[in-house]
């Protein structure tokens, strides 16, 4: 059994493919395998992947159908023999001590997961910017490992619900069943944020480790036009996991304000004619099938995000 199993959904990412496998096997861990999975590129990713894979015998490569990154990160789970699972996306890059310093930690404190610190990288720029709002550490206590309980603001924003931040205890996602949404875009709400809520056991390491690129021309988050209702899904499909694992009535009034803070989000980001269809749309159904209709402004903890809710019901 290796100690992680490296999870990378790989499609036509070829212009920054070699810089992310190059820092996941220069990894001070060596004792990992790396489980490519590639969603029917049509560029030359497949080449890179089989080029590195004849070097490093740690290297898995399997093509599946294009299904999207949430099939292609659930393929790669259902192959992982890993203790821990770490899932990358193939246009980002890493710290060498990434895996070491996540490992080290969730075997220290018995954890489900952990998380660590990110940045945002510019390619075009070759500049790095520090994110400070990836991991809140205001709202976690000054020890681990911790629970939901132990948060002291919106369970739901304390972390970013993406995976890649984050080292998965295998056991732990495997006894509770958790998957990607197979969807286009906003795959790893569901899994992050369901983690995030059943996990007895979170761990932190407080240092940069992974970077972000930002400005991937091919990135799936400059074209949410075209799934611009995926997150809609995704926060449906979160509420009844949480229904489902008795924890919805306390986490509620935490997951409706996180479904507003989500709303607002997309519908700032969107470009048009999108953003109208998907104001139309939450004024006529989504506003209120979330929970979000009919609450007073004092149930809210963001009161700029209330009062963009009231102009848009407007």
């Amino acid at each position: 059994m290796p100690l992680v199993s490296v999870i990378i959904p790989v499609y036509n990412v070829e212009q920054y493919l070699k810089q992310c496998l190059d820092s996941v096997l220069a990894q001070t861990l060596l004792d990992i395998e790396v489980i490519c999975v590639n969603d029917s590129s049509t560029d030359g990713s497949l080449k890179i992947l089989e080029e590195y894979a004849g070097k490093d015998r740690r290297i898995t490569v399997v093509t599946q159908p294009n299904g999207g990154a949430g099939a292609a990160r659930n393929k790669g789970l259902s192959m992982a023999t890993g203790k821990y699972l770490s899932f990358l996306d193939a246009d980002d890059f890493f710290e060498p001590d990434m895996l070491k310093l996540a490992y080290e930690k969730a075997e220290e404190d018995k954890a489900d997961f952990v998380v660590f610190n990110s940045d945002q990288y510019y390619t075009e720029k070759d500049k790095f910017v520090e994110v400070a709002w990836t991991l809140r550490l205001k709202e976690i206590p000054p020890y681990t490992p911790f629970n939901h309980r132990q948060m002291t603001d919106n369970i739901f924003k304390v972390f970013v619900g993406w995976a890649w931040d984050k080292l998965y205890s295998r056991e732990f996602v495997e006894r509770h069943d958790l998957l990607f949404q197979e969807q286009r875009t906003s795959n790893d709400l569901l899994f992050v944020f369901s983690a995030v809520a059943i996990a007895e056991r979170i761990s932190v390491v407080n240092k940069v480790l992974a970077h972000q690129r930002r400005d991937a021309k091919d990135s799936l988050s400059k074209t949410r036009e075209n799934s611009w209702y995926c997150f809609y899904d995704a926060l449906i499909a979160l509420r009844e996991r949480l229904k489902e694992e008795g924890l919805f009535k306390e986490t509620e009034k935490d997951y409706i304000n996180y479904a507003l803070h989500s709303s607002l989000w997309n519908i700032n980001t969107l470009a048009e004619p999108t953003r109208t269809k998907l104001i139309d749309k939450m004024n006529s159904e989504w506003f209120e099938e979330l929970g979000i209709k009919g609450k007073p402004e004092n149930y809210f903890y963001n009161k700029k995000e209330f009062k963009q809710y009231k102009k848009i019901r407007r």
